[in-house]
């Protein structure tokens, strides 16, 4: 397999210099190729894919190949246009090409004709994952796939496709390049921070396709229970969303439903649009309503950034690691020192912590007292997680329903409902920064994989009820050790190999990125972004990924700890 990428790669690189074959013609850079003079491509158009139109005499085969190929071209409306050519002219009024994105891999395609006379064609192909008709990104399991395909002889003797079926085939090396992840922003429930819902989108009129998304539809399915939106029921934007060469993009509205909204909840509207459309290149929006701006200004949100130098207990105490010194946090750093805890993470104002004790019981450590309390005693408990509300979550290794978050101020538990419905077990737990989500390593079906669920609180958007529907986002390599969020949108796993240990780097919605570190490591903490991913080692050594490798930064490292953001 790494052989037939090598030469895939070749190949696509011939085509970036030959106007014919292959899937098309690249243009990359600032050329637009094939644009008319003010014609839109929604603020970020990197690459367009020319593919071959149906050539004369071509046989069955030959078109079924050609529309496979064509997938890589939208056209710069994103009506897939070249790939409608293939097609008979009935299916060309009712095929939808963004029901679905079939990503595959494109060595091993294979074509073959069963009966050429009637028409008949067999495509062959293994697919890697899929993006579905509302842009979620969905990792499928390798394994061998068919499509038949139906043609006829046309009035002019040439064959056209008749039965096809909805949707459009890209090859993994393609699949970036055509689309790009753009995070859909809502609010959580308390409308302090933004969530981002990532999808997949044509990069041809990017900032049309993500405000239809947010504005006209529903977040995905199993976040929706735990983000809100300001726009109204009923607010429908229009289905063209010009940018100009300054990044200014103007959104319509059909309806007059804005003119009744309060100025906070237009001001919320505006930076969910504003905060969408930045990854499409925007960097303002106006909204109209019958071409009439409306008066809106983007709102703060919290940030969930944190701070980049790692937080451990050391020897020396407990705080962040600066150089050699270690900078601790007033009134909760003797109190993580006090318990000798082997895992800590710390709320966003750093005036508690969870902690995991030496026996095993999870325990709430506060700024005011050196004495922990305990929470949880059950047996064999994972590392706890906190949410920005103060409530510390806990759950057994082998009872992965058994969730239970401990409120506040108290020891007194909420049994969350719904969790991890499908799994045998669990390893690790972690809670996005904005307590929106949790991710979790769990045993399903005799192997390790990553899971994320939305959080469901209550009507205040604080106390936390059940976990939404749980969403299968990668297989782990081996037993899992760990788990943390890298940033709103991404999830990093620690687990053993055989002879290695494995790293994965799993953005919620998109591939999976994994890579291989010395044998030992023992956990993992995430800070803003990938740069600041940390590993430490069962001997103490702190590791930091520098390109490909991870590379050591530190020694005498105890514990290694996490944060859900910083002090407002």
């Amino acid at each position: 397999m790494t052989r037939s990428r090598g030469i895939l790669a070749l190949v696509l690189a011939l085509c970036a210099v030959l106007v014919t074959g292959c899937a098309g013609f690249p243009e990359s850079g600032s050329i637009r190729y094939g644009l008319a003079t003010g014609e839109d491509t929604g603020g970020s158009q990197n690459v367009t894919f020319i593919p071959n139109r149906p050539q004369p005499g071509a046989t069955p085969e030959q078109i079924v190949e050609g529309f496979i190929d064509a997938g890589s071209g939208p056209g710069v409306n994103g009506t897939w246009a070249v790939a409608k050519e293939f097609l008979a002219p009935d299916l060309q009024e009712v095929w939808d090409p963004r029901a679905t994105v079939r990503i595959d891999e494109r060595a091993e395609r294979a074509y073959s004709e069963s009966d050429a006379d009637e028409g008949a064609v067999t495509f062959s192909y293994e697919m890697v994952a899929d993006v579905d008709d509302i842009g979620s990104y969905r990792r499928a399991e390798l394994s061998s796939n068919s499509q038949s395909f139906r043609l006829a002889k046309q009035a002019d003797g040439e064959w056209r496709i008749t039965e096809a079926p909805d949707g459009i085939w890209l090859d993994e090396g393609q699949f970036p390049q055509v689309f790009h992840k753009y995070p859909l922003m809502y609010f959580d429930p308390t409308w302090q921070y933004l969530v981002p819902d990532v999808r997949w989108f044509p990069v041809v009129k990017a900032a049309t396709w993500i405000t239809d998304s947010l504005v006209n539809q529903a977040p995905n399915e199993w976040l929706a229970e735990s983000v809100k939106t300001a726009f109204p029921d009923g607010a429908t934007a229009v289905a063209s969303v010009p940018v100009d060469e300054t990044g200014a993009a103007v959104v319509d509205f059909e309806d007059d439903s804005l003119l009744s909204a309060s100025p906070t909840a237009l001001d919320r509207m505006v930076t969910q649009l504003n905060e969408s459309l930045r990854a499409a290149g925007v960097s303002d929006v106006v909204m109209r309503v019958g071409s009439t701006p409306v008066e809106a200004s983007p709102v703060a949100v919290r940030s969930t950034r944190v701070p980049a130098a790692p937080l451990v207990l050391t020897e020396d105490g407990f705080g962040f690691l600066s150089g050699d010194e270690i900078d601790q946090i007033p009134g909760l750093s003797p109190a993580v020192a006090a318990a000798a805890p082997t895992a800590v993470q710390v709320g966003p104002e750093r005036d508690f912590a969870a902690a995991k004790l030496p026996g095993g019981q999870v325990a709430r450590l506060t700024s005011t007292s050196t004495d922990a309390e305990i929470l949880d005693t059950r047996a064999g408990l994972v590392d706890p997680t906190v949410d920005g509300f103060g409530y510390v979550w806990s759950v057994p290794e082998d009872q992965p329903a058994a969730l239970r978050a401990y409120a506040p101020q108290s020891a007194d538990a909420v049994d969350i409902a719904d969790a991890w419905p499908d799994a045998t077990a669990i390893s690790a737990i972690a809670l996005s920064r904005d307590g929106t989500r949790i991710a979790a390593t769990v045993t399903s079906g005799g192997r390790t994989v990553l899971w994320v669920a939305g959080v469901v609180r209550d009507a205040d958007g604080v106390v936390p009820v059940k976990l939404g529907q749980a969403v299968p986002l990668a297989i782990v390599g081996g037993p899992a050790g760990g788990v943390t969020w890298i940033d709103d949108a991404s999830i990093g796993v620690l687990a053993t190999g055989d002879d290695t240990s494995i790293v994965v780097e799993q953005p919620v919605g998109g591939p999976t990125v994994t890579s291989s570190a010395t044998s030992g490591m023992q956990s993992i903490a995430g800070g803003t972004g990938v740069s600041s991913l940390r590993l430490r080692a069962e001997d103490g050594t702190l590791f930091v990924k520098r390109g490909t490798a991870w590379q050591p930064t530190a020694t005498g490292v105890l514990v290694l700890a996490t944060q859900q953001g910083a002090p407002q």
